[in-house]
């Protein structure tokens, strides 16, 4: 299979989510549910906006109300209900697309690693100047299981076969349906409304559409892709879970490839979007969420959780340390063990090297957070920031409450609780006047041994 141009036609893509999803057994739509953070029908929708489809359709059943909120307008949403087949879903698109006049592609939504490049692939096949009637995307995987299949010569498809419906002759051949199909839309109602449901499930197919043309003397086609996976349906968790890890083995390859080192691959997890530089070392055990670029020379230690991060280069994180979204680490940083930092800047050659919590602040050039230290940024109803200028230092066991301003070269001692603002090069202490007892302790011990043994049970 290779790529091509796209055609010059206007495309429209439909969107199959109508099942009920029952084998999730999950309360949330089977196209919400997330491989490497980014739900199964937004990779689908990523891969299809590359080719600038003039509009989108996704046919919903159950969860409409979830998928409507999810695409926010995205997409328009067509309603399947009663689900009825493949067929039937599409036809319940027509309407939204009325107006349509190109090509279109259908897709599933539970089938989220289509390349655009495929896409393509299909497109060109469908504008070829033999002029197909429909072009389906066919696959051929290890183990053939309950996949439809093609029964195909020198790519011009003969039949279309349901695995229910075929003969043990079809079932042996490895040629499989996947369901993706791209059909002029001048061709595509005319043939769905001539499909029948006189089969072994009572339904209307979508690949009746290919026999019913066939019938008619037109050509159909099949576009085989090269790679399995990315036609792989996804209807459990056990499924779900597999998926994530095929992606998440590939995106470790490419990270090593782009050159950086992971140290056990298999223990560091990225995200759909983890922008990762060069010569980054990525200790075990090491999680980037949503929204993080690292640039090149830095180095994140065992353990540490990343999400909505940006960190410049040679900062070095972790280890244990948590980067929430709006961290900003700048070159050079130090984010050490058990610190987070949230909605922050670490200005350049800052340090936290331990036990930290850094929220709502702004940590200037060269400042040094103690360990134990808290920007107390939240009163119950409100968030406010706290400014620590550059080359500040700020004692272990320190709370800044905020909103408030450390100046540049200050120190704040170790144990206070600061609530006002701290003048540039100034030394604040706040702390209790501390008091002495000789010795009360012992006298306390005393007697707490005693009142404990008069009420011990006496022996005899």
């Amino acid at each position: 299979m290779t790529d091509t141009a796209n055609p010059s036609a206007p495309l429209a893509t439909v969107i199959l989510a109508a099942g009920k999803g029952t084998r999730m057994k999950s309360d949330t739509h089977k196209v919400l549910h997330c491989i490497a953070g980014r739900s199964m029908l937004d990779h689908l929708l990523a891969s299809a906006h590359e080719l600038a489809p003039s509009r989108q359709v996704v046919v919903a059943g159950h969860g409409r109300d979830q998928l409507e909120k999810a695409l926010g307008g995205r997409a328009d949403i067509a309603l399947q209900e009663p689900q009825l087949g493949t067929g039937h879903a599409v036809q319940m698109a027509q309407q939204a697309l009325a107006d349509f006049s190109g090509d279109v592609l259908i897709l599933y939504g539970d089938v989220p690693f289509v390349r655009a490049a495929t896409m393509r692939a299909m497109l060109a096949r469908l504008n070829a100047a033999d002029n197909p009637a429909v072009v389906v995307l066919g696959f051929e995987p290890e183990d053939a299981l309950q996949y439809g299949r093609i029964i195909a010569s020198h790519g011009r498809i003969e039949k279309m076969v349901e695995h229910k419906d075929a003969t043990e002759d079809e079932r042996a051949c490895r040629l499989c349906n996947s369901g993706l199909m791209a059909v002029k839309s001048a061709d595509l109602w005319d043939l769905l409304a001539r499909v029948g449901n006189d089969n072994a499930q009572g339904e209307y197919y979508l690949t009746d559409i290919v026999n019913i043309a066939n019938a008619d003397g037109r050509i159909c086609a099949v576009v085989v892709t090269d790679d399995a996976d990315e036609v792989a349906g996804i209807n459990s968790r056990g499924e779900l879970a597999q998926a994530e890890a095929r992606w998440q083995a590939r995106r470790r390859v490419q990270a090593m490839a782009d050159g950086a080192t992971l140290v056990a691959p298999d223990t560091v997890w990225f995200s759909w979007d983890t922008v990762i530089g060069r010569d980054v070392v990525v200790e075990p055990n090491v999680i980037f969420g949503p929204g993080v670029r690292v640039a090149d020379h830095v180095t994140i230690h065992a353990f540490s959780h990343l999400e909505g991060a940006t960190v410049a280069s040679r900062a070095d994180i972790g280890p244990y340390a948590r980067l929430r979204p709006g961290a900003d680490i700048r070159e050079k940083a130090k984010v050490g063990n058990f610190v987070e930092i949230k909605n922050a800047v670490m200005g350049e050659g800052a340090k936290a090297n331990h036990l930290t919590y850094v929220g709502d602040a702004e940590v200037g050039a060269g400042a040094n957070l103690g360990a134990g230290t808290i920007t107390c940024n939240y009163n119950g109803y409100f968030k406010h920031r706290t400014i620590i200028g550059e080359r500040a230092f700020i004692g272990s066991n320190s709370s800044l409450i905020a909103p408030i301003t450390i100046g540049a070269d200050a120190i704040v001692a170790a144990g206070s609780a600061v609530t006002r603002d701290v003048a540039p090069g100034e030394l604040r202490m706040v702390r209790a006047e501390q008091m002495v007892k000789p010795g009360w302790a012992d006298q306390f011990h005393d007697l707490m041994r005693k009142k404990k043994a008069e009420k011990l049970p006496k022996k005899g």
